[in-house]
């Protein structure tokens, strides 16, 4: 049985008028005969008499009715309850982060949970090599990464921050004591790339092949996490590219974190599943947005 040809026949045993019922349904009133005249013939009866002039209930019809209107009032009240569940921001969010959590993520989630006390943030770290494992299995809720994000089951925010490259060198690197390199030049120093699931789009924001001129880039070895790449690094294996927050939050002495001129900015941002947008998840973006000053 339809849900839909019960819902015409209550709504058309309170106003007894098709056109008046299929403009509550947001129906044509030819789509209300037609499901009435279904319900009828899964019930074997009639259970309106219409005429040119009225529509009323048969006895059969106000019997059902009478049966039918507690469930279906219960059936409405369980749905508003849930929706209105749906809407509310509590509970757990598990929320995703990359390598480092900058201030642009503790921010957002320092400014969510003021909004929304009923509402705790838990931290997971993801690894580098799978920025998106974890949320399509579902271990996390939304995560932070970095633009563009080219996956048709998941949804981006808009861009939370901007903000330069820098190359990490061993102190030891003959170019470590620069005051700058040009991105032309990663061609000369061997890049360290990622290992595992990671998407081509995301490996090249990591360690990409060519520089901007299209000078093809060595790539020394592939590691899973940001720590795996620093302790290459510091043994003079090959250098590695990071966000300018995340190379001041990783500084070490025997790592030189080199400003590189004439990348496109590192550009992070939210991503969810398409079908994962809750109501917290919702809010924790709202939340995020004022970082883009950060």
């Amino acid at each position: 049985m339809e849900f839909r040809e019960l819902e015409c026949f209550v709504v058309l045993s309170e106003e007894l008028h098709f056109a008046r019922a299929a403009e509550r349904l947001r129906l044509s009133p030819g789509r209300v005969s037609q499901l009435v005249r279904a319900l009828e013939t899964r019930v074997g009866a009639r259970l309106f008499d219409r005429t040119s002039r009225r529509v009323r209930l048969t006895p059969l019809g106000e019997r059902f009715l009478a049966d039918l209107r507690p469930a279906y009032d219960g059936l409405g009240r369980a749905f508003d309850r849930v929706r209105a569940a749906a809407r509310r921001v509590e509970g757990v969010l598990r929320v995703g982060f990359i390598g480092t959590p900058t201030d642009v993520v503790t921010g957002a989630v320092e400014r969510f949970e003021r909004r929304h006390p009923e509402c705790a943030v838990e931290l997971v770290e993801i690894p580098l090599s799978d920025p998106f494992g974890r949320l399509r299995a579902g271990g996390v809720d939304v995560a932070f990464t970095l633009l563009p994000v080219d996956e048709p089951d998941l949804e981006t925010g808009p861009a939370l921050n901007r903000v330069p490259h820098r190359l990490g060198l061993s102190v030891r690197h003959r170019l470590a004591a620069r005051r700058s390199i040009g991105a032309e030049e990663l061609a000369d120093v061997p890049l360290i790339g990622l290992d595992g699931p990671a998407p081509p789009r995301w490996r090249e924001l990591v360690a990409p092949r060519v520089t901007p001129g299209g000078r093809p880039v060595t790539v020394a070895a592939a590691v899973s996490t940001t720590q795996e790449g620093l302790t290459l690094v510091a043994l003079n294996r090959g250098g590695m590219l990071f966000c300018t927050p995340t190379a001041a939050h990783h500084g070490r002495p025997d790592v030189a974190f080199v400003p590189v001129a004439g990348l496109p900015p590192s550009v992070m941002a939210l991503v969810w599943r398409r079908e994962g947008a809750t109501a917290a998840v919702r809010a924790f973006c709202a939340a995020a947005a004022p970082a883009q000053a950060a």
